[in-house]
């Protein structure tokens, strides 16, 4: 590639996965100061809670910046199958509509959700690994194979005019990983040979983990031993996306004399992919749920979904009671083959419990010998560092926690860094990563099937209501601004009875009643000044009475002669 004419710079600018884990989205871009042409990597989502994002399905990346620039946009690079790297582009791809391009499995993948999106499956095209080469305006990208905790994983080598990048995506050093390929430090080494790494972004996940990581093959043995000790029904619950352990596990209960049950539909759909792409192979023959119904309880293992406590997932519904004719006894066994994603405890605390009410014991990862991450813990962080040595480092996917100790730990090795969080443009062109411009890098919410923003107040709202509850008043009024009748109410989420056990309802009603009748024509003959009156005497009454203030909605009714 030629030089870098002067002028042009090299920008890097996450919108998602730089202090926070989920949600991933990195823009890159070459070319003259606000003229530069970009590509994006990654387009995941995050996943919501109760108490911060309540009724909400997904959150993704505010896409705005992208979309503002679309003439500018290139391509769309996805780096695996995992939900916070690809979940975003069914809805958010036709707000872009740029070729996407990703390996063979994670391409399988996004073509399923696509096609369940009704978009066309023809958008994400097949990449094959390095040195297959994408030209995408003055980027040139290869994808490296990496080990991961879901097959065909890939680093990015994205070559510009200004210097080689090299984007981890997530990886561990996993030499015998089961399914998938095998970390290959003469791959990096020969990646760095060919041309000095200018920038390096970096998984931080696992930077606080002092341990090198452990491989997938070394779960097969303590696993079998766990299920051949087991005397009822053995039920293990591992991500849907992780090919390599449903291997394991399945094959650890056939190991133990189990027949094998696969419940749940994406733990199904990821089985499917995998065959369909060639990536899983020799999968252990599984039966239905109304098989294994006939099946005795101390021959019988299931695979569920529903590691992180999701509510609709097998796990939580075989704790409430059975699900597709199956229930776990006293004396059976549930396994936890995963690790819990910070914020998700509560969750998976209350499918615990109600497991353990059900005399259920109950196996988690507590000791380390049923599961093993997906991510590079510190010793391996560094150890990718020495094979590279780039010129700079910048960490990405992590809590800001995580990328200042990833920073540090550069530094110490002299490697130029700086914590680059969501929203914050970086200029990868001197000697050193520089801070050249802040966007606002909000959220996007999929709240059933709309699209909404998170400054667009819908979730506020329905926080405020789930805190403080909702009165709704409605009041008719004639032309002449005289009140026909007395406002009534509608209470949700509120107490029926207030101070010294009066109905809340009439109380709120009688001093509606009070102010009306007291009103001027200025105030009864304006909507706006009314409802603010209404509103505000809703909520003096509802804190005397019961100490809230609850959200209001007031429908005034006016009638004419005509």
């Amino acid at each position: 590639m030629a030089p870098s004419k002067t002028g042009e710079r090299l920008i890097y600018l996450p919108l998602g996965g730089a202090g926070e884990i989920g949600m991933n989205a990195y823009v890159y871009g070459y070319g003259m100061p606000g003229k530069e042409r970009l590509i994006l990597v990654d387009l995941g989502v995050a996943f919501p809670d109760m108490d911060g994002s309540p009724g909400v399905d997904l959150i993704m990346a505010d896409i705005s910046w992208l979309t503002a620039r679309l003439d500018r946009l290139e391509a769309i690079f996805i780096t695996h199958g995992h939900e916070d790297h690809l979940g975003g582009l069914p809805h958010l791809w036709s707000q872009l509509k740029k070729p996407v391009y990703a390996r063979a499995f994670t391409a399988t993948l996004g073509r399923m959700k696509m096609e369940e999106a009704g978009l066309a499956r023809d958008a994400i095209r097949t990449v094959k690994p390095r040195p297959e080469v994408i030209t995408a305006g003055p980027f040139e990208v290869q994808f490296v194979p990496v080990s991961h905790s879901i097959p065909e994983s890939a680093a990015l080598v994205i070559d510009t005019p200004a210097g080689r990048i090299v984007h981890s995506g997530d990886f561990k050093l996993d030499r015998n990983p089961i399914v998938g390929e095998a970390w290959d430090d003469a791959a990096f080494e020969a990646i760095a040979a060919e041309r000095p790494i200018k920038a390096l972004m970096c998984d931080s996940t696992n930077v606080f983990s002092p341990l090198p990581g452990r491989s997938e093959s070394t779960l097969g043995v303590p696993l079998s031993e766990l299920i051949a000790a087991s005397s009822g029904m053995v039920v293990a619950t591992t991500f849907a996306s992780n090919v390599a352990r449903l291997k394991t596990l399945a094959e650890a209960g056939r190991a133990a004399g189990r027949t094998i049950c696969l419940l749940g539909r994406a733990m199904k759909k990821m089985v499917l992919a995998g065959e369909e792409s060639g990536v899983l192979q020799g999968f252990p023959r599984h039966i239905g749920p109304e098989d294994a119904q006939e099946v005795p309880r101390k021959n019988l293992m299931l695979i569920v979904t529903g590691s992180q406590g999701e509510r609709r997932a097998a796990s939580a519904q075989l704790a409430r009671g059975k699900y597709l004719g199956l229930e776990m006894r006293e004396g059976d066994t549930f396994l936890f083959s995963s690790k819990t994603i910070p914020g998700n405890e509560r969750e998976v605390s209350k499918v615990v419990n109600a497991l353990s009410e059900k005399g259920v014991t109950i196996v988690d990862d507590s000791n380390g010998k049923y599961h093993v991450s997906g991510h590079a813990n510190r010793p391996d962080l560094e150890h990718v560092h020495r094979l590279l040595l780039p010129d700079m480092l910048l960490p990405m996917h992590g809590e800001h926690r995580h990328l200042r100790e990833h920073a540090k730990l550069a530094k110490d090795s002299g490697i130029a860094s700086l914590v680059a969080t969501n929203g914050m443009m970086i200029d990868l062109t001197g000697d050193a990563p520089k801070v050249v411009d802040r966007i606002e890098a909000g959220r996007t919410y999929l709240d059933g099937t709309a699209l909404i923003g998170a400054m667009d107040g819908v979730v506020r709202d329905r926080i405020r209501m789930a805190l403080n509850g909702h009165v709704t008043v409605t009041l008719i009024v004639d032309e002449d601004g005289e009140a026909l009748g007395e406002p009534w109410v509608d209470t949700m989420g509120l107490p029926t009875k207030g101070r010294g056990g009066r109905e809340l309802s009439e109380v709120l009603e009688a001093d509606l009643g009070a102010f009306i009748a007291g009103a001027g024509r200025k105030v009864m003959g304006d909507d706006d000044k009314l409802e603010e009156a209404l509103k505000r005497t809703v909520r003096q009454v509802a804190m005397t009475e019961i100490g809230k203030k609850p959200e209001v909605i007031v429908v005034i009714s006016r009638l004419s002669a005509e």
